[in-house]
């Protein structure tokens, strides 16, 4: 006949701890429950919950309450305390390093742990506010400060702390949506720390932190998701792609506006260059021309005392003067005759005397003036 496929590593855990629980415990029946456990098929073995889970998988919790043998010289490990009970009540409670204990009246009854521990919440499914299914997992650490209390203030405390931060979480979960899950870990961590501690006062119990180690929503919401991530990433490349072109006409503009600026300042200066070279040769030029005029007059006034030193008379300067405007007066005709074909005469141009007569008239004004 076929054989039965192999018994699960869970499975044998699982009945190794009901045998030595049955067995510390009095249970002769156990056994052979166990066994017949293991010996059916995995198909036919019942769908565990999630506290059996964690009690067959926890040794803490499943030798809850841990118990020692009086031995009469004994000694408690480095980081446990032992509680001692005489005659069934509490007698005292012994720090790590050797006591002596009487046999049959002292019982070691509990030998608790005090150091730090990570307590495994497995993948749970919760509810969030906007109607979500998640499986949330996480770790709480806790450490026993109170002996006593972590001795009677709970059959099993550890389980217990266990179901109180799954109830926790999942309270937490609830009053929470989805994203705010996703991105305020820290604010739910504390939530259901703070939670948590509150009952773990009684059992002698420090909650030191809580947390969560894996988030993982359903399949369709995880699509969603995936989708919405996805058509966020394509906004934020076309929002980047914009405000790149946009950054590079602004760009362009102002260097174009640069350049206008630069080209018409360029503009002005040669501008006034020009209007300063032209200014200056103009002042050059006037200054050429005075000093060539006054020139021009010292060379006649020389012409006309030469003139008349030549006369030999000082009366004879007048003549002398009226014969010098005579002979400008001709080269003005003479000049006249050059640039235009209309010429006015006087009507005595060869009286001599009429010239020097006008000549002196125009002297004399000019004096008076």
């Amino acid at each position: 006949p076929p054989q039965p496929p192999p018994p699960r590593a869970g499975a044998m855990r699982a009945v190794t701890a009901v045998s030595r629980l049955g067995t510390r415990r009095g249970l002769p029946r156990v056994k052979s429950l166990a066994a017949a456990a293991l010996a059916r098929p995995p198909a036919l073995q019942p769908r565990r919950a999630a506290s059996s889970y964690f009690m067959l998988d926890d040794d803490d919790m499943l030798s809850w309450p841990r118990r020692g043998t009086n031995t009469i010289l004994n000694v408690v490990p480095q980081g446990y305390k032992c509680v001692v009970e005489r005659l069934g009540k509490l007698h005292t409670i012994h720090d790590s390093g050797w006591f002596l204990a009487i046999p049959l009246v002292d019982s070691l009854s509990f030998l608790i742990d005090m150091r730090e521990r990570a307590l495994e919440i497995m993948p749970l499914k919760a509810i969030t506010r906007d109607n979500v299914t998640v499986e949330v997992s996480g770790n709480v650490y806790v450490q026993f400060v109170d002996a006593e209390r972590g001795a009677y203030g709970s059959q099993n405390p550890l389980y217990a702390v266990k179901q109180h931060a799954q109830a926790s979480m999942r309270a937490a979960i609830g009053e929470m949506e989805l994203d705010e899950i996703l991105h305020a870990r820290a604010r739910l961590n504390a939530v259901i720390k703070a939670t948590v501690q509150e009952a773990a006062v009684a059992w002698g119990l420090d909650i030191k932190r809580y947390e969560i180690t894996g988030i993982t929503p359903d399949d369709k919401v995880a699509e969603a998701m995936d989708k919405q991530a996805a058509a966020e990433r394509e906004r934020r490349e076309k929002v980047l792609r914009a405000e790149g072109d946009k950054t590079a006409q602004e760009l362009k503009s102002e260097g174009t506006k640069i350049a206008l600026v630069n080209e018409s300042e360029g503009e002005l200066i040669k501008v006034r260059n020009e209007a300063t070279a032209r200014r200056e040769q103009l002042i050059l030029e006037a200054q050429g021309f005075a000093e060539a005029t006054r020139l021009r007059a010292e060379a006649q006034a020389k012409a006309v005392q030469i003139v008349s030193e030549a006369l030999d008379s000082a009366e004879e300067a007048d003549k002398a003067a009226m014969l010098q405007v005579a002979k400008e007066y001709i080269d003005m005709y003479g000049e006249m005759a050059k640039s235009s074909n209309t010429m006015i005469f006087s009507d005595r141009p060869a009286d001599v005397r009429a010239l020097m007569a006008q000549a002196s008239a125009v002297l004399k004004a000019g004096a008076k003036e």
